[in-house]
């Protein structure tokens, strides 16, 4: 294919993603969003693979074999409740081919360029693989995070702060060594650096605790964004650069206005200043009793309503029970009944995640708010039903300034006339604080799994 063919492939490409970036900004064009995507790739990879600068072809189709098998049954074995791990140890992938492809390019006998064109070279080779790497370890030990192979509470070592700045300072020192020497002495300084960039990238995600992750898995495909353009850069791919800020920007803008709806400063939350006590916390004292409810009683209060919000969270998630609460939306609003749903920006392990599960059992988009357009309302409802979330709900937000989440805007769902909280057990949420929600005199808690409880009150309905 010639150059000219590729390049306006390339351009194609790149107007399909920003068509697609534009369409998954809102839930009625998501699809078709997601389709501009899925043929902006295409288009890339067979332009690409069609350059005549590519003659490995054996090699190649091995590689697409393996890794597009895998990553095929990954993919159709995953669950809805498993996306946010799943983001993010894709993201690590990026991560590992950016430190890889600038290893190659740095060593590669065939590259020959002198003086200034050499340095940029140098600069590109360093930045990509420290970015890559901080962006690899990063997310793996989110992976670890959100899967539950880790724990979710913060690492907080002595002088962390001093230690992050040093790691930085040495890496500057690095950098400056690196290109002193040059291709003939790089390699010691281009390995120290790598591996300082992966402790670095461990110990920034291991000090951000639970209630913070899903700013990290939005930060991480930051990284990865810029990691994807610097090894543009390398390979003077111009695709793979626009591609690469496309994300890096567009996840960085994303990390920022969550931080934002979180009332969280977003250089303390990647540096791990959040998502930890802040002292006493924990010491909440008496909290009173949690009274139980059944499913026919809750039944009875959910027709009596005039007007009824269902706030989900990750428990309804992992109960898969998404297409119950569609269906029970369905029963009340056949009856008359006003229901709608309140989702708070950080619901779920990641961003969307409850937008997601709720269009997968096909609830209207109309009747899905955001936090900030129902809040001020919810104190006109006559029950709130929250399905499996915790810290998105919890008072002490606002009401304990010692608390990990203290100062994070949340549902205060305790406004309404009734609130019903569905849930297995007592036990904190993933940020590991307890909720004074559960004790307050019009909260009633259905105890079980999420979606046992929905069926049981659709059928006592």
């Amino acid at each position: 294919m010639e150059m000219g063919t590729i390049s306006a492939a390339y351009i194609a490409s790149a107007i399909l993603f920003i068509l697609s970036l534009a369409g998954l900004s809102n839930q009625e064009t998501s699809r078709k969003g997601n389709w501009y995507g899925i043929i902006g790739m295409v288009i890339a990879i067979v332009a690409t693979i069609l350059n005549k600068s590519v003659d490995a072809y054996g090699w190649l189709i091995i590689a697409m074999v393996i890794g597009g098998g895998i990553g095929a049954r990954l993919a159709a074995r995953v669950e809805m409740t498993q996306m946010p791990e799943m983001v993010a140890i894709l993201h690590s992938f990026v991560g590992m081919a950016a430190v890889l492809v600038g290893f190659a390019s740095f060593f590669d006998p065939a590259l020959d360029l002198y003086g200034a064109a050499a340095t940029i070279h140098n600069v590109e080779v360093y930045l990509g693989i420290l970015i890559g790497a901080v962006t690899f370890t990063g997310s793996v030990v989110a992976f670890g995070k959100l899967s539950g192979k880790m724990g979710s509470k913060p690492l907080l070592l002595p002088m962390r702060h001093q230690l992050n700045l040093g790691l930085l300072g040495l890496s500057i020192l690095l950098g400056w060594w690196f290109l002193s020497v040059g291709h003939d002495g790089g390699t010691l300084p281009l390995i120290i650096m790598t591996l300082l960039a992966f402790a670095f990238g461990v110990h920034m995600v291991m000090a951000i605790g639970g209630a913070d992750m899903p700013v990290v898995i939005s930060m991480l495909n930051s990284y990865s964004g810029w990691a994807a353009a610097a090894t543009g850069f390398m390979l003077s791919n111009d695709l793979l650069i626009v591609v690469g800020a496309l994300v890096g920007s567009s996840g960085a803008i994303l990390s920022y206005i969550m931080c934002r709806a979180m009332n969280r400063n977003f250089v303390s939350v990647i540096m791990g200043g959040f998502g930890t006590t802040t002292g006493g916390g924990e010491e909440e004292g008496e909290q009173g009793e949690a009274v139980a409810i059944q499913a026919d009683e809750v039944a009875q209060l959910m027709t009596d309503a005039s007007k009824v919000v269902i706030v989900p969270g990750y428990g309804m998630a992992v109960a898969n029970a998404q297409h119950a609460v569609s269906d029970l939306t369905k029963q009340l609003r056949d009856k008359g009944i006003d229901v709608q749903f309140a989702i708070h920006p950080v619901a779920g392990r990641m961003p969307g995640h409850m937008n997601v599960l709720l269009a997968e059992a096909n609830v209207p988009y109309d009747i899905v708010l955001e936090m900030d357009e129902i809040n001020d309302d919810l104190g006109e409802v006559d029950v709130v039903v929250v399905i499996g979330a915790n810290d998105i709900v919890n008072p002490a937000a606002l009401e304990n300034p010692n608390s990990p989440i203290a100062g994070m805007p949340v549902l205060e769902v305790w406004n309404a006339k009734t609130v019903i909280v569905s849930k297995r057990s007592m036990a904190t949420g993933y940020a590991g604080v307890e909720n004074p929600l559960f004790f307050k005199e019009n909260t009633r808690m259905l105890f079980g799994d999420a979606k046992d409880s929905v069926d049981a009150i659709k059928s006592s309905i």
